[in-house]
């Protein structure tokens, strides 16, 4: 459902990453997209995405879920360093397991962009596969893939660690004993904000590196993106970022919190916070 919401927007973020020309803001890049391949262009790759969430996104909120629920258990108790730690080691550990469709991803969104000749044409994500394997070899799923568990563990950490401390500082100022879905959300958009800004960089590098097929190293491309846009290039596409990421943390952690209240209800948990 998360990916429903945000993958026009992560289409119009990968546009922008990876053309980076004057004057590309969020609403050109978007006017461009649907008069050239129509609404549905801005769907490209939704079957890449929908098997990213599937692998990267059930890991590192499962992942993390699971170690809290077994800290609780022991009566340890998380502080907001260890909550970063143990959401960063999952979302990196979810990267390796979601690499492979983040790669088909990008390049399905980023196809339609290119010259008729140099386009793949992919079909679905695993006709993606298939021509990865066939014309690049099995190195090709791993593409980038030390800069994606990177910004992956870098997201998750910013992303699962701050809502948690958020939501846990929100319900103190309101004075809620108990879960609110009001609390959820804006919680939830707040750690959207920190997420887009901190792993803003990370996010451009990544998004280079899996949408060639050269075997360009991380080094080298902070070296071309800084030679040719000084630092700016940090921060490109970061407001379909931020509007991407926001709706979809919200939709995800939101969902998230439902489908546990939901549990508990079924289990008959004890109602408190999970």
């Amino acid at each position: 459902m998360a990916v429903a919401v945000s993958h026009p927007l992560d289409l119009i973020k990968v546009r922008m990453q990876m053309d980076g020309g004057p004057g590309q803001g969020t609403l050109k890049t978007a006017k461009t997209v649907i008069r050239a391949e129509g609404l549905s262009g801005l769907y490209s790759g939704l079957s890449a995405g929908l098997m990213r969430q599937l692998t990267y996104g059930s890991v590192r909120i499962g992942l993390y879920e699971s170690i809290k629920d077994i800290c609780k258990e022991k009566d340890v108790t998380l502080n907001a360093p260890a909550l970063a730690l143990v959401a960063g080691c999952s979302g990196f550990i979810g990267a390796l397991f979601g690499t492979p469709c983040d790669i088909a991803n990008i390049r399905m969104q980023n196809d339609r962009s290119l010259p008729p000749g140099s386009r793949r044409n992919y079909a679905h994500v695993f006709d993606a596969w298939v021509q990865m394997k066939r014309h690049e070899g099995w190195r090709s799923f791993t593409q980038g893939l030390w800069p994606n568990c990177f910004r992956c563990a870098a997201m998750t950490s910013c992303q699962l660690a701050s809502y948690d401390v958020f939501k846990g500082l929100l319900m103190r100022v309101t004075g809620t004993k108990g879960e609110h879905p009001a609390v959820h959300v804006s919680a939830s958009l707040l750690a959207s904000l920190v997420a887009t800004t901190l792993c803003s960089p990370i996010d451009v590098i990544k998004t280079h590196l899996m949408g060639s097929s050269g075997q360009g190293s991380s080094l080298n491309t902070i070296r071309e993106l800084t030679s040719t846009e000084g630092v700016k290039w940090i921060f490109r596409g970061w407001t379909p970022s931020f509007v991407r990421l926001g709706p979809q943390t919200m939709a995800t952690l939101v969902l998230l919190e439902e489908h546990k209240r939901l549990y508990r209800v079924v289990k008959g948990v004890d109602g408190g916070s999970l």
